[in-house]
Formats: structure tokens, sequence, C-alpha cells
């Protein structure tokens, strides 16, 4: 499987696991999938008639790249669906819906007819309405991860309807008989009538990842659980097992049978021919979603921004030029992911580093030849480097890893305990701890806790970590010593270590407690003399009695050392809330900076919270005006450290977590702006309230969270101390929150991974630290 997504399509034809259609047992033919980053097609004698691909089984042509719809930014592509004669609709983790029409001068080029905006979150699932009398030009009906479904008219390309109601990320749409089916990590299915709620169940005891209606009427869910489940309404009639891990997608396939997607990883996309794979169609990126045009083509959605249109027709194949783009494309791809003894093959230096002089003899330096990785070691008596050999992968390293009851681990060895006894398989991953290994091993072989000692030595042995120390703190537990002693026994219990973590969770809350305040009161100042000397503006500026108040605020919070007994007067704070109200936008954003240092003041906090509790929420009429388009980056960056400091007094927790969703959504272009100081701020803020949110065990607003950290993460031009505080935001939310699952699911994986190349130290840690997350239970 590739090295992103763990899931594949698989079809389930009846009586092969009792699944739909009650049909006998046949041969599963179209297996696999979508997720990884090859989609690789078979063929099958019998099944392409079925699935009306006879075509391509009688012309045996390989596909090749269409149309592509360039979406933009490199965001990934998540959800298809195909609209008819209306085009195709794709959705991003750039917020948007986009609807694409065939070029009518060209068929291998698509444009974005519409491009529809509502979203607060990253959107997924998609549905099309056919053309009817309320939307004459067809619908499309979307999930995103801000726990909205929003209805669109695609005649105006406008959102029609807003269906609020679930509690956290939609994760798929159906259409039923007019009505909208929407399932989501909540647990629960809710119907839509015309753009009301009609009922809501709880269908799975863990998250639903997808919906879809079957042509026999009824409604087919998957979940975190690893089941499906069919409903009439809201009954479950059948319960479907067979899947080991989150089913993640579903398709019905007419007269055959349900199509499951599954992280168990049990196959890859495509149709057979005598089993045998004929082509694979490879991806620069995670594949997300698939769908069938009318005609056979296939579209795909792609992690690298583009969805591509496959096709066997060759006046549609695209043109040599985009053809030898995207083979550049593929390659410098496959190249970013290349690595050789455990190094990102990019990351070696050329062969003109060989032009240094090594510091000692025998020294070795791996540099990049081409595709490969090759050692070189420095010969000094003959002052040169000596070429030692291509450098070949690890264990871990491109080579296919052991697989034991459908789990690929590091390591399964073999273990022969003598006596007549059967091998036992002894698995084994690098992030885990030996004695907690070795313990749950014995278990499951119902052998002696008295080998314990014996199985962590050879664990350790036979993973090359031969200059181990035994653990200081183990108690045998048969003999209380620090070591195995054979034929004693003892009553004391085992302890098994718990993994440790470099940068999670995060305790406590981050402000922006350095100011310069004389460098603020002349900004101040500045811009009020402005004021004055404009006859149509000189009523906003300042009084004596007000500068000389503004002086005085100033001089209190200079004097820290007395913070715990100096004191405000609201006629104080009401100066610089009536210059937030009253001057122009582009100067309010010194006051927002003194009001920032106000908030970290007790007294200071207290007099502003009477004037955020008041019916209009000063608080919330900053953020508002600030974020108002054209936005100015001060004035973002002084009131996003403005409300992180609020973090410091627990007074405004509440308020906090009240006004979450207005506070992310209005500063969440931020950490996509070439501004690293407001990259860094939104980073805080969203590891301030990661912590709060999990104190609360707020499941909603952590989910929300969630998907805003793991939107920054991935941000390529992300600075590194901004995507390290996002990254500790993934990771505390994992290991002390609610919504590890979540993160799983959105290919965090993938995220630890590519945080752990970083060549930022702390950034590759807590990408370990992530890393080892996914790995434990």
């Amino acid at each position: 499987m590739g090295d992103c997504w763990r899931w594949g399509w698989r079809l389930v034809v009846a009586g092969l696991r009792s699944w739909w259609l009650g049909r006998e047992a046949g041969t599963a033919g179209f297996e696999a999938a979508a997720a990884t980053r090859h989609a690789t097609v078979w063929f099958r004698r019998g099944l392409l008639v079925r699935l009306g691909l006879l075509g391509w089984l009688r012309r045996r042509e390989a596909m090749g790249v269409g149309g592509s719809l360039q979406c933009g930014r490199g965001w990934m592509v998540r959800g298809i669906s195909v609209c008819g004669n209306a085009g195709i609709a794709t959705s991003s983790r750039d917020r948007t819906v986009r609807l694409w029409e065939l070029d009518p001068s060209n068929e291998c080029r698509y444009s974005a007819a519409k491009i529809l905006r509502g979203h607060t979150s990253f959107v997924g699932p998609l549905s099309w309405i056919p053309p009817n009398d309320e939307f004459p030009e067809g619908g499309i009906v979307s999930g995103g991860m801000d726990t909205q479904v929003l209805v669109w008219d695609l005649r105006t390309g406008e959102n029609v309807q807003t269906l609020k109601g679930h509690k956290l990320q939609i994760t798929g749409i159906a259409l039923d008989n007019g009505d909208i089916v929407s399932s989501s990590v909540d647990c629960t299915l809710r119907r839509w009538r015309k753009g009301q709620p009609v009922e809501s169940w709880e269908a799975h005891k863990a998250a639903i990842q997808t919906v879809v209606k079957l042509p026999s009427g009824e409604l087919a869910t998957g979940s975190t659980d690893t089941t499906i489940k069919l409903w009439k309404g809201k009954t479950c009639t059948q319960t479907l097992a067979g899947h080991t891990d989150t089913v993640r997608g579903l398709a019905a396939m007419s007269d055959l049978g349900i199509l499951s997607a599954s992280h168990d990883g049990s196959g890859c996309i495509g149709i057979t021919l005598d089993g045998v794979c004929v082509q694979s169609i490879e991806h620069p990126g995670c594949v997300w979603d698939a769908k069938f045009l009318e005609n056979g083509d296939i579209v795909t959605a792609c992690s690298d921004g583009v969805a591509r249109i496959w096709t066997v027709h060759q006046d549609k194949i695209a043109d040599p030029l985009d053809l030898e783009s995207y083979a550049s494309q593929l390659s410098q791809y496959k190249l970013s992911r290349k690595t050789v003894g455990g190094l990102k093959l990019e990351d070696l230096p050329g062969l003109e580093t060989l032009q240094i002089p090594g510091t000692s003899d025998g020294q070795t330096k791996v540099v990049r030849e081409g595709d490969n990785g090759v050692a070189y070691s420095w010969n000094l008596r003959e002052h040169k480097w000596d070429k030692i050999g291509e450098v070949v992968d690890g264990p871990d390293d491109g080579m296919k890893r052991p697989v034991l009851d459908g789990i690929e681990y590091d390591y399964v060895f073999d273990v022969d305990i003598g006596d007549g006894e059967p091998i036992r398989k002894l698995p084994y991953n690098r992030s885990d701890n030996a004695y907690d290994a070795a313990d749950k091993w014995l278990l499951k072989e119902n052998l002696p806790l008295a080998y314990r000692q014996q199985i962590v030595e050879f664990i350790l042995q036979n993973t090359g970590q031969k200059d181990f120390a035994l653990d200081p703190s183990f108690r045998d537990p048969f003999t209380g010593s620090s070591a195995y002693v054979p034929g004693e026994h003892s009553n004391a219990s085992a302890t098994a270590a718990k993994p440790t973590f470099k940068h999670i969770p995060k305790k406590g809350m981050l402000v922006f407690d350095a100011a310069q305040f004389d460098g603020i009161l002349k900004k101040i100042t500045e811009f009020n003399n402005t004021l004055l000397s404009d006859q149509e503006k000189k009523h906003l500026a300042l009084s004596d009695l007000e500068v000389s108040r503004l002086g005085a605020l100033v001089k209190v919070l200079k004097d820290t050392s007395h913070y715990h007994s100096s004191k405000f007067t609201d006629t104080d704070v009401a100066v610089l809330l009536r210059l937030l109200k009253s001057w122009p936008i582009a100067m309010v954003f010194p006051v927002i900076d003194t009001l920032r240092m106000v908030v970290l003041h007790p007294d200071g906090a207290n007099v502003l919270l009477q004037h955020v509790e008041a019916e209009n929420d000063i608080l919330l009429e900053i953020i508002k005006k600030v974020t108002a388009n054209p936005s100015l980056p001060a004035n973002l960056l002084t009131s996003i450290r403005l409300v992180s400091n609020l973090f410091k007094n627990s007074c405004y927790f509440n308020w906090l977590q009240r006004h979450r969703v207005e506070v992310l959504d209005a500063f969440s272009s931020s950490y996509s702006s070439t501004n690293k100081n407001l990259q860094l701020s939104y980073s805080t803020l969203i590891l301030n309230y990661t912590v709060l949110l999990i104190e609360k065990k707020d499941q909603e607003g952590q989910s929300h969270i969630l998907s805003a950290a793991l939107e920054t993460a991935e941000e390529e031009n992300l600075e590194a101390d901004s995507k390290f505080r996002a990254l500790v935001a993934i990771g505390s939310l994992m290991l002390d929150g609610l919504v590890k699952r979540i993160a799983l699911d959105f290919d965090v994986a993938n995220i630890a991974k590519a945080a752990k190349s970083s060549k930022d130290t702390k950034v590759s840690e807590v990408g370990a630290d992530i890393e080892l997350l996914t790995k434990t239970s």
C-alpha cells in the first residue's frame, strides 16, 4: 500500500459475506482502491458488462490523462460529484465547492464555471440534485468540517439552505426521494426535508464515515466501528461485519452489491482480467475519491489540489506538453518520497560536496547520484573520497513490512520455545515499549510471565538495540529482582512503561506580554495629530484630558511589580473603547495593542469584562471590524494577540468557548499569510484553544480546533515555530482530547511523517510524538 491512506475499495457480493442482494456467492472482481497514491485499474471478464465498461475489455487500451481540474493553491481535493450534463463538482480543504464545465473548444480542458463559497472549514462529501422545479439547472449538497450541510442552486451559484444540527464534522450526504440524509462523526444520521429537520438517530456507537442510498431503497452506513449497517427508515435491517478497521466509503454497485472502502487496506482500485493487473494509475499525492463518468472515464480527487479525468478515448488524451508536465510532477513526487538508508533522497547533497575534504580517516558521506544515494568514505592517506557503494533502504524504507493477522509490523519474529511446541510469531514495532510488547505476547500465547525478561532481551538484540540498558524500574513479577532468575516465584505484579513524549501534551496558556509602550503611545499621538489637522475628522481626536488618562493607563501597565494592587477606572478603559469604535480602521492597531496589555492586568481584565458582557460585545465588534475586507495585517496581528491574551484570565474562558466559531473563522486566513508574525499569532491562538477545550472536555470544540490545526500544519510556507505550535495542538488533542479517531481519519499519520523529516529539531521531534500516538491504542 502507499504511505498515505491505508484504505482501499472492496466489492462485497451477495453470499461472499451474506451482504446485501442475497445472491449466490461470486467473485469479488472489483477490488481495492482510491486512497493510496496509486489508483490501480484491473479487468475481469463478465464483471465489465455489468459495469457498462465493455469497451475497455474490447479495446484493451491503457488509460491516459484526459482533462484536469486545477483546484488551486495545492489544497487537497476531498470529494467528487458527477453532475450529469452540468459538469463535475469537487470539494476541497480550501473551503470551496467548484463546478467544472468542459471547454466546448477543447475536450481535454475543464474550467471552473462556479466557485461556491460558504463553508467555514474544509468541505468533504458532495451530492448532486438533478434538475427539478426548485432547481432548474440542478443543485449541489455539500457537507463540511464546520458541521453544516449547505444546499446550492447551480443556476445562481448561491447557498439557498444551511442545515444545522450535527455536532461534529459531516462525513456523508445521500439523497432519498427528495430528502437529504447526512452522516456525521457525531454518530448520528439526520434527515432533512425542504430545508427543515425531519428526524435524527444514533446509527452507530462510533463515528459514521459515509452514507449511501441503495437501489433497494435502503440506506447503508459505514463507521469507525468497522461495520456497515443497512437502514429502512430508522430501523437497522442488517449489520455487516467483515472489515477490521474504519469503513471510510461506500458505493452502490447495480445488481452486484456494496462497494466498501476501509482503512484495513483490503486492496487497490480496480477491475480484473483473469486476475492480472494491466495498468496502474499513479498520482503525485493521496487519492481521496474516484467516480465514473457515463462514458466510462474515471475522475480522481488528489491531495495535490488537482482532480483528473482518466480516459481510454484517444481523442480526449491530453496534449503532449500536459502529459510531459504530469510525468515531471509524478517524478518529482516520487523523488520527494524516496528514501535511502532512512534519509530523504531530495535532502542529500550532490556530488559537488565531495570537493570538500573530510575531517578524519574513514569519515562517511552519503550523496545523491541521479535517483540513488551513494556512500563515500574519506581516505586520509590518499586525500580523496573512496566510493563505498549504493545505499540500500532499511526494513522500513521502501521494503514491504511483515504482516501478522492482517496487521503490518516493523518485525515479526519466529520464536521457538522448544519441547516440540510449534513456532510462535512475535510481532514488534520500533515505537513499542519492549516490556509492554513482551507482556501482551506472553498473555496472548498463554505462556508464563517468567519468560518476560528473556523476551525483552531477545527483542532488543534483534532490533539492533545492542547497547541497551535494562529498565531500572523493572521488577520481575516472579522474583522481584531486576533480572530474570529461573525457578523462583513471587506474587509481585508486572508493570509496563508508558510511552513518553517530548512536547505533548501542552499545559498552560501562551501570551504575548512584551510591549514597546513608548512606541505605541508615539503611534497613537501621531494618528491623533493627523485627525486634529483634518477639519472633517477633528472631532474624533483625543481631548487633552483623554491624552492624560491614556498616559496614566500606560504608566500602570509598565509597573508590572504592582499588578497585584494597582487598579483601573472604567474611564481609563472607556477611552480606549471610544477610539476603537470611532477611529478610522487604519488607525486602530496601536489602540488594540494597548488593550492587549490591559487584559493581562488582573483588574484591567475585570474592567473590560463588563463591556464584553454588555449587550454590544466590544470584543466581537473589534474582531468583525478588523477582519472586514480589506483587512490590514497590523490590525489582524494585534487583535489575534489580544484574543490570545484573554486566555490568561479564567473569567474569559466561557466567552472564548462560546464564541470559538466566530473567533477562528474571523482569523482563519492568517496561517497562509506571508507575515510570519501573523502565522505565529494564529498558531498560538489554536494552541491556547486546544488547552482550554481539552480542559472543558468539549468534543465539538476540539473537532473544530483540530480542523484548524491540521490546515495550519499542512501549509507549505509556514514558519517553523508556527508549524511547531500547530503540531503540538494536534498531538495534545490526540493524547488528552476526544478526537484522536478523527485525526487518524484525516491523514494525521502523513502529517506526522512530513514533520519528522523537517530540518527544524522541534518540528521533527513533535512529528515523532504524533507518529508514536498513531501507533498506540
